[in-house]
């Protein structure tokens, strides 16, 4: 957290008060919104002073910006795990990438944190300008780094590793993004065939290239 109140240093404070305030901050910001929720009904709900409030933070503000934070670095860390379980070793990349897709669309982007992200960024992002710039691409760049290896180990031909993760979210994850707008979950056998092909279709694109020179 790097927003200080003027001329007064934050308190690190103990682990437990900071990950209750933050909880009760996220749970207000969703059912109340940012302007309606005062920093006394965060004290209130996290049951601390108003001032534990002030000093661990600095203004509600800040405040907003650690909650989206800690949110962003939830998603991130279950992205990371889905990353080090199925695209670290295997057996078959198709297969690698469909069951990495399949977790990140179970267990990260159905997540109750992805909702709330989604949520919070979605209604109080004037209050945050700069947010979406510095945490969108956090997870495209994880799969680049994959998709890079990929490429060095001869599996794909990735002359552009951030490119490749661009397509390779569209292609992957457009069911998923196109429920998240009708409010669906993803469990349709013709979902699941669509997030396989979508894969397929990465895979084509990118296969190895034979050696022209040859």
């Amino acid at each position: 957290m790097t927003v200080d109140k003027p001329g007064k240093p934050l308190r690190e404070g103990s682990a437990t008060k900071r990950a209750s305030i933050l909880a009760a901050a996220r749970e207000l910001f969703l059912t109340d919104g940012f302007d309606r929720s005062s920093v006394d009904a965060v004290a209130a709900k996290a049951q601390v002073s108003k001032r534990t409030v002030y000093d661990y933070f600095g203004d509600k503000r800040a405040l907003l910006l650690a909650v989206l934070e800690a949110t962003a670095q939830s998603l991130m860390d279950s992205v990371h795990l889905a990353i080090s379980e199925n695209l670290t070793e295997f057996d078959d990349l198709e297969m690698a990438l469909v069951n990495f897709t399949v977790q990140i669309a179970t267990t990260t982007m159905g997540s109750s944190d992805y909702s709330a992200l989604w949520r919070l960024v979605s209604s109080e992002s004037p209050h945050l300008p700069e947010l979406p710039d510095q945490m969108d691409t956090a997870p495209e760049e994880a799969v680049a780094e994959r998709l890079a290896e990929f490429g060095r180990r001869g599996l794909l031909e990735v002359p552009d590793p951030r490119l490749a993760a661009d397509h390779f979210i569209a292609l992957a994850f457009s069911p998923i993004f196109r429920n998240q707008r009708l409010g669906r979950n993803l469990d349709s056998d013709r979902d699941d065939r669509l997030l396989v092909e979508g894969v397929r279709a990465f895979l084509r694109a990118y296969a190895p290239q034979p050696d022209k020179r040859r």
